[in-house]
């Protein structure tokens, strides 16, 4: 098994798990907010999603998909204090982002050797991993981070308990 497959292994469960969540959420929950001052699920949505567009980017320069015109900016850590629906996107379009941003890993994962992989990733991201694959694999502890999060707002909301 390479590198490569163990990285996608990884990426297999968040991926279960965030669609889990999200399911039976409206666009409107999506902008509950767990506890005062925490992130409602837009943003943080678009934040992951952005996270793993530039990530990537970074370890592997014009490797992901376009996300639109102002994405970074509309999920930006001023914009998380927002609480105008129309500010942020609707589930749909989240999930559609979303989906493309991980075909756009699982193919960068496809053209990466394991020599490619091992390299030291740049040093303004080394804290996140080490090396262009500990960047890449990594996106799967961020993106459950933040599903657990949304935990609390399923269990506000009355919703049935997953996992």
């Amino acid at each position: 098994m390479t590198i490569a497959d163990h990285i996608k292994h990884e990426l297999k469960l968040p991926a279960s798990v965030v669609l889990g969540y999200l399911g039976d959420l409206t666009d409107e929950d999506l902008m509950r907010r767990p506890a005062p001052n925490a992130n409602h699920i837009a943003w943080q949505l678009g934040h992951l999603i952005d996270a793993e567009h530039q990530l990537n980017n970074m370890v592997c320069p014009d490797s992901m998909p376009a996300l639109p015109e102002g994405f970074a900016e509309q999920h930006s850590k001023e914009a998380a204090a927002s609480d105008e629906p129309s500010a942020f996107c609707t589930k749909d379009q989240y999930l559609k982002l979303m989906q493309e941003q991980r075909d756009g890993t699982l193919a960068l994962l496809d053209r990466l050797s394991d020599e490619e992989l091992l390299q030291p990733a740049p040093q303004g991201i080394q804290e996140f991993g080490a090396t262009v694959g500990a960047v890449i694999a990594g996106q799967s502890a961020h993106w459950m981070m933040h599903a657990g999060q949304w935990v609390i707002v399923r269990r506000q909301l009355g919703k049935v308990a997953l996992f």
